[in-house]
């Protein structure tokens, strides 16, 4: 019995994370990448790519997208973690990207902007 209770806070722990993440607050969050990423169905190359299908995606690879060298060779495939380590500072992380943006620090905000951003297909639906 006290096995089946641990399991079961341990699943409750994990979705709770998730559950923590505010899709519409990640929304909001996304106004400070708009005015160089886009995202969603018409999603257009602007001063860096469409952020459409970044989970599982590695840097550097959007086709029609010109990226420095670092980003080219930096070896990062996107995922939650790698994704929240560049955010909060992605000159110091990926040196010689040309993505002069300050960062995000707040974890929170991190993980709400993961999970609006992250519920885009490669293709921009949903």
């Amino acid at each position: 019995m006290r096995t089946w209770l641990m399991a079961g806070a341990m699943v409750l722990a994990s979705a709770g994370i998730g559950a923590a993440q505010d899709v519409a607050a990640g929304e909001t969050s996304f106004r400070k990448c708009a005015p160089c990423h886009d995202i969603g169905a018409e999603a257009k190359v602007k001063l860096g790519p469409p952020l459409n299908g970044l989970d599982g995606r590695k840097a550097g690879t959007f086709e029609g997208f010109q990226y420095s060298d670092a980003n080219k060779n930096s070896g990062i495939t996107w995922s939650h973690d790698e994704f929240a380590k560049y955010i909060k500072n992605p000159m110091q992380v990926m040196q010689g990207t040309r993505m002069a943006f300050v960062g995000i620090r707040d974890d929170k905000e991190i993980e709400n902007l993961w999970a609006y951003q992250k519920q885009f297909k490669a293709d921009g639906s949903k």
